[in-house]
């Protein structure tokens, strides 16, 4: 809160006398109506711990664990896609067809291991009858049961590439999502060319979940502790306040920006936080020096100084020039002018002031 710069006003009291004080003081003894003085209010100058705001900034990322980059396992040429930039999908979703010569590779090589793998279950039903009689070794029976096991492997392998391709016998295979979320880059259309060493495809992010990595510099680092509660805001939504707190702190200064990053892990089931959209950060900065503190709101403002309003008995006043230390939001430290237990006025403080000033 600001403080109150000073207006002209008129005071209802009655019946007063003033004398000016040194030491930036005035003293106004009078007699005032009861019941202008039932509608003050004052608090008690009191220590405390400095507390100051320490502001961040940082921006919105991705989690890197609810993030998909799709790559092609082999090479094709991309027939149809179903989606656009910043579309939702689901997992299992068809994202684009493709078409691949590799494709009717696999599809060979199946038929191949097949009808290697039957060859081999039958030479093993042999020799497992002819170990039976005897007219087969240990060490031969071994080998024909190797040789099945090696079929299966190879047939196993295949089988696994064409079921993340999702290919057909006519050459293609459908693309589909691995993960729900939202498509945040693509860098396909039909007629793209594809391959293993392609940049990825499409990244897909889940943003019900996003970070916020806000930038440490090494002269704020020992304010900056993991489990700190902090306030983070942003132009993209003025007044609104997200609150969190520092999960992590890293322990490798950034080459580029020289800082380190704090990562805030925050829940966004709303999708209010964007990617790249910039957050100012805020948390407070304890120290362990106790300073008199008042409300802001019994600062008075004039003639470039600050003032507050003393209560002194039933019916006596001073003005008091102060000089901050520092304020954090509603709460001003005073480094000179005020000390712990003065009764400082926070309502109508304008209009006695002005009165006193007057006179």
């Amino acid at each position: 809160m600001k403080r109150i710069t000073i207006l002209l006003a008129t005071l209802y009291l009655l019946g007063a006398c003033s004398s000016k004080l040194e030491n930036n003081e005035t003293v106004e003894k009078q007699t005032i109506n009861q019941t202008f003085l039932n509608n003050l209010k004052t608090v008690r100058a009191e220590l405390k711990p400095q507390e100051e705001d320490l502001v961040l900034t940082g921006k919105v990322e991705y989690n890197p664990d609810k993030v998909v980059e799709y790559s092609p396992l082999v090479n094709g040429v991309i027939t149809q896609t179903y989606f656009s930039l910043g579309d939702k999908v689901n997992k299992g979703q068809v994202l684009a067809n493709v078409k691949s010569m590799e494709i009717n590779s696999l599809h060979s090589e199946k038929s191949s291991l097949q009808a290697e793998l039957a060859t081999a279950q039958r030479e093993l039903k042999s020799a497992e009858s002819m170990h039976k009689d005897s007219m087969l070794s240990d060490a031969e029976l071994q080998e024909a049961r190797s040789k099945v096991m090696q079929a299966q492997a190879e047939l196993s392998r295949v089988n696994s590439d064409m079921s993340v391709t999702g290919s057909n016998k006519s050459g293609g295979f459908s693309i589909v999502a691995p993960i729900s979320g939202y498509i945040v880059t693509k860098n396909i259309a039909p007629g793209t060319m594809v391959s293993p060493d392609s940049d990825p495809l499409f990244t897909i992010a889940d943003l019900n979940q996003v970070w916020i990595t806000a930038n440490v510099y090494a002269s704020n680092l020992k304010f900056v502790k993991e489990g700190m509660p902090v306030d983070m805001t942003t132009l993209s939504y003025p007044g609104d306040v997200f609150v969190g707190k520092i999960n992590q702190i890293s322990q490798v200064f950034d080459s580029e920006e020289r800082v380190l990053k704090a990562r805030i892990v925050m829940d966004n089931p709303d999708l209010l936080l964007k990617p790249e959209m910039a957050m100012m950060i805020k948390l407070k900065n304890n120290t362990e020096n106790l300073k008199v503190a008042i409300p802001m709101k019994a600062l008075i403002f004039d003639e470039n100084k600050d003032f507050v309003v003393v209560k002194q008995g039933a019916d006596k006043f001073v003005i008091k020039e102060v000089k901050l230390q520092g304020h954090n939001g509603d709460t001003a430290y005073i480094l000179s002018g005020l000390k712990e237990g003065d009764e400082v006025v926070i309502k109508d403080q304008l209009l006695i002031y002005s009165q006193l000033k007057n006179k």
